[in-house]
Order: structure tokens, then sequence, then C-alpha cells
């Protein structure tokens, strides 16, 4: 149980006191009225005793009453009718509420924290009511009368005779038939004569000379003269008197406002209580004296009552306690006159009602123990005869209703009983107990259960209450009262009193298990009030144990709410189930958390608290429910009904936050700009970005490198602090730290992720953004005002509104709300605001989905639907950079929602017209590209960039070099072609050109493309169209291509200095062709021109088409060559087709002579060898364009293979320059391009397709690939743990690099006729020519000499052997060719291998170090013949 404000001790001797009635005369109901009050009303601040009081019990002992108090009540002749008596309770417990800002007990329980009130003020109010207002029965005389005040005024005329009368209706209201109310204690009532005196209007003198004849008449201990009324009316100059009334009157202002005359309120407080008390007498309305009405009697009869609204009570009870509180009580007395009523209780109880009671004691004592000596059987016959008619035998079930006839007032066990009650009124605890254990046994024995159990009762209290305690508490003979009252003789309010009695007891004792018990035992149908408070007393007794049992509190806390709801006590249900929450909450006990929200939402509205109301049923869809589908529609529909009312009380308010549906805030994107076009037939337009497109952050990464690359370029090499990648669609991915920028008159997309929680539908109307904006023009200095979001503002940031948008059961659907700004300054997305409402018959029938069938057209709504916000609050990424940042949590900024809006820009659109989706690799394909400024600005500085740039081409920069159009070549060739003469088949055809045409070698990225629009500007609404080739990519497969479109406006804005178009292109690649070269030397020296420089180009065509795709047979139509300093000068074939044809899985080799170019350094020569009868110009577009690009990746790739790590390339540089002159011998720099035509068969109809393969020839001797071959890495590789040592500078070339310093050649005929008859020796001349492939100038050693080798090297040389000088020591310059006349002679027949010869080279200035011999690569074979 909860706290209270008495001890038990306390509360027990409050509810048990000696009760006086008092009977005044009109004159002097009169003279108190001055005061507003009655007379009992006037003493009752005073009646409780100050000092302690002495007695005697019947054995002379000197007996102590401590801390006494009576009760004095006007004189009421019905019994109180139990609807009114329900009533009076039910009021106080509704008048009573806990205090405003009471701090309440937190109770801590586990993981439990609970504010719980440590104090029910409306359950004491409510029990001391209750005690208060029950009626008198006849087994019991607790409450009946003991004594009797008669009060007079002075200032009547006879005051004297007005006692006699009042003596006299005393008289026979106790004795006369006519009258069974009220009860009294003992027919010889003591009666108490008190004279009234006015001080201020009444003559002392007269009232001193009767008070002097009353005490004559009735003595000195039986009257008193009591004056009152000192105070003057003039109260201006009074001091301030205290009000001790005001907390005793508080309680009757409820019922008893108009009731001071005649009576006496007994109370105010209310309950739902049925009192069914078998012993009271029957009311009699045909009463003509002024007593017939009661304080608790209705106006309409009680059976109404429990319809009566619990509001409509509590409204009019605060109205009566304002009229009330309004009125000054004991406004004519003064503080002396608080010390006379004080002084006449206590002169009352000195002299007159303790010497009374003592009296009665002493009495009763003595006629039992008169009767004692008598034997068992005498003493049942005594009864006998003294009850008449009383039948002992009944059966309890007889006797359970047992009405007054059972015992009459003379009966000795009455007096026993009347004894023991008269000493627990006055505190004389030991005597009562021992004369109720009297009593019991003699009730049981008598089968009179009524008085047996009110006996046990009592005495229980007094056993409790005793001094000392003697005894253990007897709760067993409570609980057989209880028991008896409640099952036999089915009377609820003595049941209850014994329960809140011995519950309180317990309590004391912290036997908080058993006192719950006792309370739940209680409750019942009869009356909801009571069961209410029971419960929550029991609620608390399971909070306040040793070990608080949590659940059991909230549980019955639960109970005790549902009960109070049907009482009518909306406020103490709101309290109970609101307490109960804090166990229930975020415990997962989702379906109790509901039902308690759900109640907690319908109290709060009743009572009208609807914020509270609003909270409660929100959390019930907020929370992951598990109702089934119907109910959560009934929630939805209570929550809407709820938000309606409470919106329309404040409709100027601002809007309120809406539960439903949840929204992911994190997951909100934003797009800047319009929607993409769709495709126009041939026409396909630029992918640029849209919400329909996954976040890639690879992608995303490669698009920003690609938009700082063309802006580095821009900026000439660096890129502006200020620099801010242009992101197009931000999501929870992106980088949202800085504010996006946004163009004004451009639609700001925003898309919103909701989520239905629920298993209905809900229906969102008139969706749309809210948003705040501040004007600014950020060219000049000052800011506008910031705007809110209204109707007036559409000028500035136009909001489109989504008229219905429907989120079926348990859906995620996104929502894309537009804003378009037409001012520049600062905005602010701050939310989303919609009307919420549900879909009629939204409720699944018989298994059917009512969603089905909702997915478009106008949805039904039910008519229900409230306007509310959310607000979109998303958080940054959490920050990780610094120490700090590290070791606490902290977010940084998401900016996202927060876009600048800055001045017009251009906006281009690209359309690709006639773009292929597949090529062959290789395959030269040409489309065109249209170029459309959407916007009201010019644009300018329109450049392309991508990651491969070799896989397009607009053509070159100059008019000459721009191919014809299609249509003028034949066969619609992607390529410039010209008629050849067939004479000149197999033999170079040249042309130049500066790579500085192609855009490579300008010291730009060769990423970066300018596109060549006519005049720079595109105009605004103008279009251009130019034409693009593109070229398919080396590997097969599917390509991803990324263009990003890059331009400016002509005007520079602070803000935003450029804008990209993305576009990505996909294209599938099929195999085509794969091409091996390698170039070696020539033996032959001479060329037609007389000089030493030629080579040999090997060129290996395989078709690796698989020919799924269609594809017939490649023909190669054209090789051209491409370099500064090398040319083909003829094909040397020797089969004599004139095409190349390669079927599937076929391999041709091509040969070719390549000599050196005479042309200057900047331009390279071009050099096309023709296999058919047409040209394809290779130094035009778009071949050289392609042959460019592939040329500066290609170098970009071997440059970055060559040189990974920065040491070696700062080694590199720092070679010697010789030894990099002898390097450059063995490079080559030579492009081979290979033009083949592909036959396509594709539905029936042959196309012809064009390409060309790049062959980049550095290396003498090394093999060379149209595509770079995939390097197998191992599959383990050993770790290393030490540290790698810097790369050694290489202090000498390698072997191989020397070899081809020196190129030898050796001159004889091939085979030679010798007479070996005529002559045995034969001469051979030979010359061997010595070539030097460097610029530098060289010292050269020649050795004839054969090795001293083996026998086998002999037979292999034969004998053959060099005539002459045997070494020669020669310098070569560089460049220089020298002839040396050498002899062979042989002595007879045979195939001889002249190349014997060693040569060895080094530099002029260097020691031999580098001196090597010379590999010669081709034997030279003789045939001597003889004749």
């Amino acid at each position: 149980m909860a706290q209270c404000v008495q001890s038990v001790q306390e509360f027990i001797q409050d509810s048990f006191v000696p009760l006086v009635a008092a009977l005044c005369s009109e004159e002097a109901e009169r003279l108190t009225r001055r005061n507003n009050l009655s007379f009992a009303e006037l003493v009752r601040p005073f009646c409780r005793l100050t000092s302690e009081v002495h007695m005697r019990d019947p054995n002379n002992q000197l007996h102590i009453i401590k801390n006494l108090k009576i009760a004095v009540n006007n004189i009421v002749t019905h019994p109180p009718q139990p609807g009114a008596i329900r009533k009076l309770l039910n009021d106080v417990v509704s008048v009573s509420q806990p205090a405003e800002g009471l701090v309440a007990n937190v109770i801590t329980a586990g993981d439990y924290d609970l504010n719980i009130s440590a104090t029910t003020p409306w359950f004491e109010s409510y029990r001391e009511c209750f005690l208060q207002s029950m009626p008198a029965s006849d087994h019991e005389f607790l409450n009946h009368y003991v004594a009797c005040m008669l009060v007079v005024s002075s200032s009547e005329p006879e005051p004297v005779e007005q006692f006699l009368k009042l003596s006299q209706e005393q008289h026979r209201i106790q004795h006369s038939s006519e009258y069974s109310y009220p009860k009294w204690f003992i027919p010889n009532t003591l009666k108490y004569y008190v004279l009234l005196h006015d001080v201020s209007t009444g003559e002392e003198q007269r009232a001193d000379s009767i008070y002097e004849e009353m005490k004559q008449r009735y003595g000195t201990q039986g009257c008193y003269l009591l004056k009152i009324n000192s105070r003057v009316s003039n109260r201006g100059t009074d001091e301030q008197i205290p009000d001790p009334w005001s907390q005793y009157l508080q309680k009757n202002t409820i019922q008893n406002q108009d009731c001071y005359e005649d009576y006496t309120a007994v109370s105010s407080k209310n309950t739902d209580h049925l009192i069914s008390d078998g012993l009271d007498s029957e009311i009699k309305d045909d009463l003509s004296n002024n007593f017939k009405t009661h304080p608790l009697q209705l106006d309409h009869p009680s059976g109404s009552l429990d319809s009566v609204d619990s509001m409509k009570v509590a409204a009019s009870s605060q109205d009566s306690k304002k009229s009330n509180s309004g009125t000054p009580h004991g406004a004519c007395l003064t503080l002396t006159d608080h010390d006379r009523i004080r002084q006449f209780i206590q002169e009352f109880t000195f002299r007159g009602l303790l010497p009374h009671i003592e009296k009665t004691i002493r009495q009763l004592n003595d006629q039992l123990i008169s009767r004692k000596g008598l034997s068992r059987s005498l003493f049942s016959a005594t009864k006998k005869w003294f009850s008449g008619s009383k039948v002992p035998e009944k059966s309890i079930n007889e006797l359970k209703n047992t009405s007054g006839l059972l015992y009459p007032p003379e009966a000795p066990e009455l007096q026993i009983r009347k004894m023991a009650d008269l000493c627990f009124l006055v505190q004389h605890y030991e005597l009562a107990y021992s004369c109720y254990h009297t009593a019991k046994k003699d009730f049981l024995n008598d089968q009179a259960m009524l008085y047996a159990a009110g006996a046990l009762e009592m005495a229980a209290v007094s056993a409790f209450l005793q001094p000392g305690a003697p005894r253990p508490y007897p709760a067993h003979y409570m609980e057989t009262a209880i028991q008896t009252y409640r099952d036999i003789c089915k009377n609820m309010v003595l049941a209850e009193r014994c329960v809140l009695l011995s519950a309180e007891i317990l309590k004391s004792q912290s036997k908080y298990s058993e006192a719950a018990a006792l309370l739940i035992r209680l409750t019942s149908e009869d009356s909801d009030l009571r069961s209410a408070l029971l419960l929550e007393q029991a609620a608390h007794c399971f909070i306040n144990m040793k070990s608080p049992m949590v659940r059991k509190f909230a549980f019955h806390m639960i109970l005790a709410g549902h009960r109070f709801s049907k009482a009518g006590q909306k406020k103490h249900a709101l309290r109970c189930y609101c307490q109960a929450m804090q166990v229930y909450k975020g415990k997962g006990w989702s379906l109790a958390e509901d039902h308690i929200n759900f109640t907690i939402g319908r109290q709060s509205f009743t009572l009208r608290q609807l914020d509270n109301a609003v909270s409660a049923f929100r959390h019930i869809l907020i929370n992951d429910s598990k109702q089934p589908p119907a109910q959560q529609g009934a929630f939805l529909r209570e929550y809407l009904y709820v938000y309606k009312n409470a919106t329309q009380l404040s409709p100027d308010g601002p809007l309120p936050q809406l539960p439903l549906p949840y929204i992911n805030s994190s997951a909100t994107r934003v797009f800047f700009g319009h929607d993409r076009r769709p495709a126009e037939g041939e026409k396909q337009a630029a992918t640029h970005v849209s919400l329909d497109q996954e976040y890639d952050s690879e992608s995303s990464q490669q698009w920003k490198e690609l938009e700082e690359q063309v802006v580095s370029v821009i900026n000439k090499g660096t890129i502006p602090s200020n620099f801010q990648p242009t992101q197009f669609c931000l999501n929870r991915y992106s980088d949202n730290s800085k504010f996006p920028l946004a163009v004004i008159e451009e639609p700001i997309t925003v898309e919103v992720s909701f989520r239905n929680p629920l298993k209905v539908p809900l229906l969102l109307t008139d969706l749309s953004l809210l948003w705040k904006f501040q004007p600014k023009d950020f060219n000049a200095k000052h800011d506008g005002e910031t705007k809110e979001q209204g109707m007036c503002d559409e000028d500035m940031v136009g909001t489109e509104a989504i008229a219905e948008f429907l989120i079926n059961s348990e859906e995620t659907k996104v929502a894309r709300l537009k804003l378009f700004p037409h001012q520049t300054g600062e905005l602010h997305i701050l939310g989303v605001v919609y009307n919420l409402g549900t879909v009629q018959g939204a409720v699944t029938l018989d298994g059917i989905d009512p969603s089905i069938g909702l997915q478009s057209g106008k949805f039904v709504s039910n008519g229900l639907s409230v306007r509310g916000r959310q607000d979109l609050e998303i958080q940054g990424p959490r920050l990780n950079n610094t120490k700090e940042e590290k070791t606490s949590i902290k977010y940084g900024p998401d900016r996202r929602l927060d876009p600048i809006i800055t001045e017009e820009m251009p906006l281009l659109e690209v359309f690709f017209i006639n773009f292929p989706t597949g090529l062959l690799c290789g395959e030269i394909r040409k489309a065109y590209v249209e170029f459309v400024n959407v916007s009201k600005c010019p644009l300018t500085a329109l450049k392309v960039v991508s990651k491969h740039p070799e896989f397009f081409t607009f053509g070159g920069n100059t008019a000459a070099l721009t191919p014809l159009s299609p249509s003028a070549s034949e066969n619609c060739s992607a390529y410039k072609t010209v008629v050849t003469d067939p004479t000149s088949v197999r033999t170079a055809l040249l042309s130049s050109a500066s790579s500085a045409d192609f855009g490579v070698g300008t010291g730009g990225s060769p990423e970066v493309i300018q596109v060549p629009l006519p005049d720079a500007v595109l105009l605004p609404g103008a279009s251009v169209q130019l034409p693009m080739w593109l070229r398919g990519p080396d590997e097969e497969g599917v390509h991803e291509i990324n263009f990003l479109f890059y331009y400016e406006s002509i005007k520079r804005h602070s803000k935003m200095c450029h804008r990209v178009l993305r576009h990505t292109a996909v294209i599938c690649t099929s195999r085509s062709l794969h091409i091996r070269a390698t170039v070696c030397r020539s033996n032959a020296l001479g060329d037609e021109e007389g000089r030493g420089d030629n080579m040999l180009v090997f060129v290996d065509v395989e078709n690796i088409n698989t020919s799924e795709t269609g594809v017939k047979e490649f023909h190669i139509v054209q090789v051209s060559s491409n370099s500064k300093h090398w040319k083909l000068q003829k094909s040397v074939n020797i089969s004599g087709d004139k095409d190349t044809k390669l079927a599937s899985r076929e391999r041709a080799k091509l040969c070719f002579k390549a000599v050196r170019c005479k042309n200057s350094e900047e331009n390279y020569t071009f050099a096309d060898i023709v296999f058919g009868n047409e040209q394809i110009i290779s130094s035009a577009s778009p071949c050289a364009d392609f042959f460019f690009q592939s040329l500066s990746s290609e170098f970009k790739r071997t440059h970055v293979q060559s040189h990974p790590h920065a040491s070696q390339r700062a080694a590199k540089q720092s070679f010697d320059e010789t030894v990099r002159l002898i390097q450059r011998c063995s490079e080559v720099d030579l492009n081979i391009v290979v033009l083949w035509k592909a036959y396509v068969v594709e539905d029936n109809k042959q196309l012809i397709l064009e390409g060309q393969h790049h062959v980049a020839l550095n290396t003498v001797g090394k093999e060379a690939f149209s595509f770079p071959q995939k390097q197998e890495l191992p599959e383990t590789v050993l770790l290393k743990f030490f540290r790698p040592e810097s790369t050694p500078v290489p202090a000498r070339p390698t072997p191989e690099q020397l070899s081809n310093l020196i190129k030898t050649s050796l001159h004889y005929p091939e085979s030679f006729n010798h007479s070996f008859h005529q002559k045995s020796l034969c001469l051979v001349p030979v010359t061997l020519l010595l070539s030097n492939c460097s610029q530098a100038v060289v010292d050269v050693l020649i050795d004839l000499r054969h090795k001293p080798t083996s026998s086998e090297a002999l037979e292999i040389h034969g004998s053959f052997t060099w005539l002459g000088q045997t070494q020669y020591k020669l310098q070569l310059k560089g460049q220089e060719v020298y002839s040396l006349q050498l002899k062979a002679c042989f002595v007879h027949t045979g195939v001889y291998n002249l190349g014997t010869p060693r040569v060895f080279a080094k530099l002029v200035d260097q020691v031999t170090l580098f001196e090597t011999s010379q590999q010669n690569s081709m034997p030279a074979l003789i045939i001597i013949n003889n004749i």
C-alpha cells in the first residue's frame, strides 16, 4: 500500500471515536450562521483534545487516554441512501487528485527506474469518508451516539423552556418507535445543556443569570455557557484571524452547502458503493418533523446514479468548491472565541462525556460479573428468557440475513459487546479485547454470524492496538470476519471496512504480500470504484516489498485503471495506465504497450488532454505493431480523429509532426536539373545522370577525376582552390560537406523514401516539400529577408505537389518532389507536408489484400485525414580524422538539402545519331553528335574528356584533312579514299601530317578533346551536328566508355564556373584480327638510293573472329606506316593475289621493306601500301586520328610500365650520353597500320565493315602486337622482408644493344666455278660491308682468324682460309658505310660458310670495356664447283 499521512494507530483511533449528537434551537442555529457555520461545524476543528485524559477502569485502575477525539454531529433521522453514499464517495475520489508539481518517488528495481506517487490522498479521503458515512447498525455500537448536546441561545425569551423542549425532542427521537435512526448507545443518553451567548449583541448579565439557573437545575457538570461572536463587524481595522474550518469544510462543500440548518454533513467523498446492510431500517417518507432529510439524500432516484457522467460531477464539485471557498468562516469570532470553544469541548469531555462513559462501563461490568456466577445452563436459560423470540438453532443459510430481532437490546451478549465498544472508544484496548473475545464465543455458539464477525473484527484490531503488544495480531480473526461478512451476510460494506483496517495493519508490519492478497480478494463486480482503489493499493504493496515485484505492480495498476475507467474516474484511470506504462515500455511487450497506449489515448481524449492523446496514439502507430490489420486500421482512424480535434483547437498554430509514414531521412536523394529526354528514333540522348541510376562510388570517382582533368587543362595545369566537383545527384554516399549548387529556373528533385509500417494502406494527399528561402544577389552586397514557405512565395520558389500518394501495407515507396527556384539565394529544404489519411475499406476481407487494384487511379478516402509535416533531418558522416574526433563521437555536416541557387547558366543537351552498340575490335564507324543549347545563355569552350580517347575522334583541325561526307565517297566508307593506279600496287604512296593537327604533342592532355564547334559558341536554342568516328576497342567484351562534356558560360560567374554533361556509352566488341609484327635489319646494305639503312618488316595477320557474329571473311586492303624516321617502301610478297583474304582462323604473313625518311623531325611520314584499287589516305581523318591517339595511349602505357619508380626514372635520366647512343642503335620508331574490310552477312544482307589495327615497332628483332599480351602472374610470390635497395645506375649497355652498333654484310658470288686440276688454290674475292648504325664514331676491329675450335668446327668450316691481312682496325663515323675487300682461299670443292670474320666495336672515347664480338645472324654460304 501507499504511504499514509497518519500512522495506523492514529488512523484506527480516528476511525472509531465517541459520537455526540447536537440538537440546536433555531435561534442558536442563527447565531452560528453568522459565521457561515452550523453548530456542529463550529466546534469541529476543536474536537481533538490537546491534553491527556484520565479515567478509571472497572477495577479502579487509572487509565490514560491520549489524543482523544470526539465527533459532534447534527441529528439526522434518515439513514443515508446507498446511492447517495456511492455518489458522495465517487465525488470525493474524483476531487482528490495528485498535487501539481508533486515530486514522485523514484523506485529502482532491477532494470526499472519508476516514478511512482508515494502517497495516494484520494484513497485516504475515500477511506475516511467511507468510514464516516457508514450507517449505524444493531450488531455493533461503535457509531451509536453516546451523548447529546442541547444548544439554546441566551437571546431567546425562555431559554429554560427551550431546553425542556429540546430534551423532550431528543427523548422522542431516541425512544419513540416512530424513529429507528439515529442509533443510541444506551437508553439513558447523556444530555449536556449548552447556553450560546452572542457577545456582540446579547446582554451578558442575562446570560449569566440564565446560566446560574441552569447550574441549579442540571448541575455544574451538565451545562455550559459558551460565549461567541466577540468580533465587531467593522473588519477594516481588525487583524487577520486564521480559518481552521476550511480544511474540514472543504470535504463537505461537495454535497452539503445547503445543509447547515438541521443536520451535520457526515463528510464528503465519493465511491461506487452499494450498501446492503440487512440491519438498516426502512426509510419512511411521511415524517412530519424537520429531521426528515439527510445530507446524503438524492434529489433523484439512486438507480440513475450509475449513468451520471463523472466529468459533470467533477465540474459541479469544482463550481461548488469555488462558491464555498469564497465565503469566509468564523467572521465574527476572535482568537479568544476560538479558545472558548476549545475550552468548552474540553469541559464537556472531562466533566460530562468521560465520567458518563466511565459510569456506563462500570454498570455494564457489574451486570456481567453478577451473571458470571450462574451456571452455563442457567445462563443459557436466562438468555432464552431475555431473548424471547430468539431461535439460535436456525441454519447458517437462514441466519445470514438476520435482522435486529436476533438479539433484543437487553441481551447479555449485546451488553458484553456494548462494554467492549465503549472500552475501545476510550482506548482501553486490553479490556475491549477481553470482552470482544468473550462475545465472539457466545455469538459463534449461537450461530449469530453477523455478530460473531463484528466481534472477531474488533478483537483483532484491539489485539493489535494493545500497548506493548502482549499478543500478535490475529490476522485469522480478520480473515474469518471478512469471509463471514462477504459470503454469509452478503454485506460488502462491512467486509470492506475489515479489509481497509486489516490491510493497514499488515502494511505497518511490512506484510505486503498478505495485504495485497487481502485487497485483491475484495475486488468484485458490484463496485468498480472500490475494486479500483483496492487494486491500486495492492499494486503499491507489490512495489513496496523488500524485493519489488515490478511486473505485478504494473499488472494490477492496469486492472485498477480499467476499474477506475468503468467507475467514470477518467483522471485516475489515466494516471494508473501511465504509471504501468513505465514498466511495459520498451521491453518488447508490444501488444500490452498498444493496449495501454490506446487506453491512455482514449482517456486523455475524454479529459480533453489532446496532446497526451495524440502522443499515446502516435506510440501505437510508430512501434512495429504486431496487431492484425483490422486493429491497426482502428488505431489509425482513432488517431486521425483525435489529431483532427487537436488541430482544430489551434488552426493557426504550427503544423504538427506526423508519425506516419516512416521517412528514412538518410536515404533522401536530391537531384539537380531536368529529367533526361527519352531517345527519339535514331537519336539517343546522353545518359547523363538520373534518379533511376544506382550510386556507384567507383564510377563517381571516375567522373570526378575526369572533371578535375579537364579543369586542370583549362586552368593550365592547376586546379583552382574553390573547385567543387559537380554532383548532380546527392545521396548518403556522396560528399555532402559543401553546399550544393543549383541553377535558377532548373528543377530540384528531392526523392523521399517512405515506409508504411502498418498492415493497412496509407493515403497521402497534397504531398509537397516544405522549404525556407533567403534571396541573395551574389553580385550585390546586401541580402534579402528569409522567407518561409507560403502561398505568396510561388514567385520565389515553385512547389510541385503530388495529389495522391498511396503506400500499401508494409511497403517502402519513394516520392519525387520538385521545387522550381525563380530567384538566386539560399534554399533550405526542411521537410515534407501532406494530408495523412486512410483508404476506405482498407481492411482485408476473406484473405484478399485490399491494396490489389489500388495501384492507379483515384483512391477513395474515408474522409478522415489530417494535415501535418515531417522534417527531413539528416545526420552527416562520423568524423574520424583527428585524434579528438576518433576518441569522441562527432558528426560532420550534411548539406544536401541546403542548395545555393546560382545565376543563369547555359544548359547543353547531347544526342548521338547512328551510334552503334556493337563493333568489331578495331572497327571504324561513323556517327553524328548533335549539340543543343536548351537554355537562354550562349555556351562556349565545349570540350569532351574521356579515359578512352582512342575510342572516338571528331576529325582533324584543318579543312584539308576533314573527310568528305559519307555519300561522296565510294561504298560510303568512313575513310577518305582515292582510286589508285594499278601500276602502283604494292609500292608506297607517301604523304605527311603533323601531330599538332590531331591534337597530339601540343602539351595538353590527350584525354581532353576540343569539340570543333563552328564558331566556338553555341547560341541559345541553337543546335549543331558534328561527325564522330568511333573505333572498336582492341579488347573483346563489353566496354563502358565515359564521356564528360565540359562547357562554360560566356559570362563569368562567382559561384559556378562551368557545367558538365555525362554520357556512358556501352559498346560490345567482338574479336576481329590479331596482328604481330617484327622488324629486322636487311642483309642487303645498299638500297636503290645507295644508302645502307633498310629493314624488313614482317606482319603476321590472324583472323581470330569466330563466325558467330556473321563475319564471312576479312580483306587486308592496305598496310600503312607512319614514323618520323622510317617508311615502308614496298611489299615483298611473293603471292600474286592482289587482296589478302582471311576466313575464320586463317593467318597470313606479309613482308615489307622499310627505309629511312628524309623528312624533318616535326612531321610524320605516312606510307600507304595498297592491296586493292582504292587508297585510304592514312594521313587524313579518321585514320590518322586513331593512329595518333593509339600512339599517345601506347606511349602512356609503356611509360607507366617502364618507369614504375621515381628512383628508376631518376637513374635513367642520369645515363651517360654515350650509353644512350648505343641504345638508340637497336631502337626503331616505326608504326604499322593495317586497314581491313570485313564482309558480314546480317538479315540476309551483306555489309562491309572497315577498320584498322595499329602495331608500334620499337626494338629491332622484338615482336610487337596489335593488342598487348596479358602477362600471367605467378601463382605464389615469396614475401620479401628486406628493404629493396635503390636500383643501381647501369654502368654499361647490354650485349644485345652493343651487337647492334655495327651492321656487317658479306658480298660474294653464290657459286664459284674453279678448275682445281689446273690450279690447286681457288681464290674468291669477298667484299665486307661495315655500316655504323649509331651517330657516334666507332672503332672497329676485324679479326679474320678462325677461332681455335674443336675438330667439329673444322669440319663445318672446311679447309678454307682468308688470304692477306687477317686483322683490320678501322674508324667509322656516324652512319658511315665502309667497304673492305677480302680474299678467301679454297683447296677443294664444297659448300663453305664465309661468315667467320669476327667484328669488335667500341666507342672512340671509351676504353675496351664496351668491346664485344659482333654476331652475324645469317650464315654466308658459298658453293665451290670444280670444272
